[in-house]
């Protein structure tokens, strides 16, 4: 009787397990609002991946409400919270 395939499991994109770790060291306080998060070529040597790949990272975390981004200063923490999250309360 063939035995039916077992399903691979779903690979997570780099960009997304870097979106959590720095959402995880956000919300814990390990960054605090008002710091800054490290430029995009810091956290790509940091975490041996591409620039575009920590770029698409902060942009998740952008989108989340989490921080906000200016040219020629950087990402900084603006909120603990994902955006998603304080408006379920």
């Amino acid at each position: 009787m063939p035995t039916s395939p077992t399903p691979r499991p779903k690979r997570v994109p780099p960009f997304e397990v870097l979106a959590k770790a720095l959402r995880d060291a956000i919300t814990s306080g390990a960054i605090p609002v008002g710091a800054y998060l490290p430029s995009e070529p810091q956290l790509s040597r940091d975490h041996g991946v591409a620039r575009e790949t920590a770029r698409k990272a902060l942009d998740v975390l952008r989108q989340e409400g989490l921080i906000e981004t200016a040219w020629g200063r950087g990402s900084k923490v603006i909120a603990a919270v994902p955006t998603d999250e304080v408006n379920n309360r």
